[in-house]
This record gives structure tokens, sequence and C-alpha cells, in this order.
């Protein structure tokens, strides 16, 4: 079943997510429901708060990264091949140079900016069989990752800009919560407050 995505403003998204246990219900039907919906909006990622769950989880298919013409055989490879589910994920340890990226979400749509994240991270997570992983990820694989694990944090692409960028983009986010952008996927907006 495809699901609403929340916009930007909905508190849920600047909220530290909580962990879940093997026992969360219908967990296995939840992460079907955030594939189906990742793949109707066409991202290449989507954490749990996205959807208004304020859990520790969050679905990664790297695969329309992949750019036959700029890449080579090995990086296409590993976009091509990375699919995973994250449960109660915690980065343990960054490394490198900070680079940039340009990035977007598909709870800020119509907004991309560049972002600086590190090279590299080392992540433990629960996959969805509850069973421990351990990954050192780098390139575009390690930021996507890195991007959705800050879902879990509350936090949004948008706070690593600087305070200049973002009083730029105060207007279009302030209108994106408004409901006032145009999207092709199912989108949920905050609830104006009553008087």
């Amino acid at each position: 079943m495809i699901l609403p995505i929340v916009s930007y403003g909905t508190p849920v998204l600047k909220k530290v997510a909580d962990e879940i246990t093997p026992d969360y219900p219908n967990l296995n039907k939840l992460i079907e429901n955030m594939w189906e919906t990742m793949y109707a909006s066409n991202g290449v990622g989507l954490a749990a708060p996205q959807i208004g769950l304020s859990i520790r989880l969050f679905v990664v298919d790297t695969s329309p990264f992949i750019d036959e013409e700029n890449m080579d055989k090995e990086e296409i490879k590993t976009l091509n091949s990375f699919k995973k589910v994250f449960i109660n994920p915690k980065i343990i340890k960054e490394n490198g140079s900070l680079w940039q990226f340009n990035e977007g979400c598909l709870s800020i749509p119509e907004i991309r900016e560049d972002v600086s994240r590190k090279e590299e991270i080392s992540i433990s997570f629960y996959n969805q069989n509850f069973e421990l992983q351990k990954l050192m990820l780098n390139g575009l694989v390690g930021r996507v990752v890195q991007h959705e694990y800050d879902h879990i944090e509350g936090t949004l692409f948008t706070d690593h800009l600087s305070p200049l960028k973002k009083r730029l983009l105060k207007n279009k986010l302030k209108a994106i919560s408004k409901g006032a952008v145009s999207v092709d996927y199912l989108m949920k907006y905050p609830k104006k407050p009553r008087l």
C-alpha cells in the first residue's frame, strides 16, 4: 500500500525517533509498504518519520543513482546491489574529508541543495529479520544512508545549510508546509491549528 509522505513542517520530522523491538506490530507489512511508497515516489531512501512514524527504521535502494556514462563497473555494481532495511541503526564512526553533493528529499519537494558529509561511515543495524549487521559505507551509498539516518535523528538536509541559505529558502519551505507545491506522489501536510 502506498502511504502519504509527510511534508516539511510536520512535527514528526524534527523528533528523535524511538527504537523498536522484533514484536513491533505488522513490521513486515510496514516495510513492504515503505518500499512501495519509496518506489512510487521515485526515491532512493525512505525513513519511517517521513510516513509519520517516529521509529528508527529506514529503507534504501541506490540503484536509481546508476549513471553508466560517468561510473566505473565497480561503482555500478555497488549501487545496483545496495538494497537494505535498517532497523535501530547507529553510526559508529565517520571518516574522511567532507564532500559536497546535491541532495533532495521527498518531504521537501522542489528544493535541492549541496550538503557536506563525511566520505565514509561505519554503521551497525538490524536487518528485517532482526539480525545484527555492521557495514563500512562510502560514496553515494554512504551518503544516502547518512541522509536517511538524519531523518531518525530529527534532522533534515536543510539543517546542514548555512544560515544565509536557510533564510533564502524560508519562503519556499513555508509554501511546502502549506501544501503549495506540485508533486506526483501522495503527500500529507501539517494540520492547520484550530482557532
